[in-house]
């Protein structure tokens, strides 16, 4: 009897550990699922839904930083942004660094890429197309008579489509006057 009762207590046991161990996979999964997908308030849009991926990538980045990703196999224009308080009448100045692989705009001459701008504007700055290691994108503008914008790293253009990939990182806003 005695037995009987140690050889159910050795395997209710081992049916704990089985259960303790599957119960930390799923939430080590479940955790690396958020970080990949955990945009910190960032907004994803894209012209053609479900066109691009966006990630948070720890492959790819620049310094200590998961990189914001995003690729687009179809024709797309995709981008993160995040609303942000501006004081009217200011000049800000926005840095990034950046990295491309076969960006490819759908027009020839295009001001379509990999580019800092601001959501529903025109405004942005000069675009990355091609293959490119780790560069400094800046972007300056006026808050005119704003007192928010929704401040976009976007692949792809107002007026154009993108392929390829984009890692966008180190992301710094200013306020005032052009640094040199």
């Amino acid at each position: 009897m005695e037995k009987d009762k140690n050889k159910k207590s050795f395997i209710g046991k081992i049916i704990y550990l089985i259960i303790l161990i599957c119960l930390i996979w799923v939430l080590c999964e479940i955790y690396n699922k958020y970080q990949v997908n955990n945009f910190n308030d960032f907004i994803r849009t894209e012209y053609k839904p479900y066109a691009s991926q966006f990630v948070r990538d720890s492959e790819i980045k620049y310094g200590n930083n998961d990189s914001y990703k995003i690729s687009s196999n179809q024709e797309n224009d995709a981008m993160f942004y995040k609303e942000i308080k501006v004081t009217k009448n200011t000049p800000y100045r926005v840095t990034c660094m950046v990295k491309t692989e076969n960006v490819k705009t759908v027009n020839e001459i295009s001001n379509g890429g990999a580019h800092i701008s601001i959501a529903d504007t025109v405004e942005k700055s000069k675009s990355i197309t091609g293959t490119n290691d780790w560069q400094e994108l800046e972007f300056i503008f006026n808050s005119k008579d704003r007192t928010s914008i929704k401040l976009g790293f976007r692949l792809g253009g107002y007026d154009d489509n993108c392929t390829g990939t984009a890692w966008f990182s180190n992301f710094k806003i200013e306020a005032g006057a052009r640094k040199y």
